[in-house]
């Protein structure tokens, strides 16, 4: 059975950006040390378009073979012209509105997002399922969610997307309360903390 892995950056106050999804404030952190572990641990998290401006292509993936996305997170990418922003995986984005697919290698998901997800864990082989976002994607997939990486930033937002939002009823099943342990703590000169948590089931 794959995992499906929750790797998402947030504010100090648990949002993974401003009102709007803007989340560019975190990228001041991106220094050597940092980038030098997202090289290492999660290469295939970085879009395809960053991974060919850093000279990453050439990196196999290591964790993750598909990434699944809710429309607005998709969105960000389309805004600068790219259809494909992981072209290096499996894309699945899920979407009521967005009608057809803009790329070959993106799949529309228009209904029973947790239906299409249980099928990809089920699937033999292969590398697990990285939730890319966003908040109301999580939200509607967070029982099937198997790991948490949380990679916590120092600051605060205030206000903005939280982690886990709400507001796709079509696609959830209903949250429950649900703990997590924790697996790791890995720290940065920067200020950022990546905690990873697995699901006690």
């Amino acid at each position: 059975m794959r995992k499906l892995t929750y790797f998402v950056a947030c504010s100090l106050d648990g949002f993974i950006g401003d009102e709007q999804g803007d989340a560019s404030a975190m990228f001041r952190f991106l220094d050597e040390e940092y980038l030098d572990f997202l090289r290492t641990e999660f290469p295939e998290t970085l879009a395809s378009h960053a991974r060919a401006q850093l000279g990453l292509d050439h990196l196999e993936n290591r964790r993750f073979d598909t990434v699944i996305q809710g429309r607005h997170s998709y969105d960000l990418a389309l805004k600068e012209g790219i259809t494909s922003p992981y072209a290096h995986m499996r894309e699945f984005v899920a979407s009521r509105t967005l009608g057809a697919s803009p790329d070959p290698n993106v799949e529309i998901v228009a209904d029973d997002v947790v239906g299409r997800v249980r099928e990809l864990k089920a699937e033999q082989g292969g590398l697990d399922i990285y939730l890319c976002g966003g908040s109301r994607l999580a939200g509607a997939l967070v029982d099937e969610i198997d790991e948490l990486v949380v990679k916590s930033y120092p600051i605060i937002y205030g206000t903005g997307m939280p982690m886990f939002g709400t507001g796709m009823p079509m696609f959830g099943t209903g949250a429950r309360i649900t703990q997590f342990a924790l697996d790791s703590v890995r720290t940065f000169g920067n200020g950022v903390i990546v905690r990873t948590y697995r699901r006690e089931r």
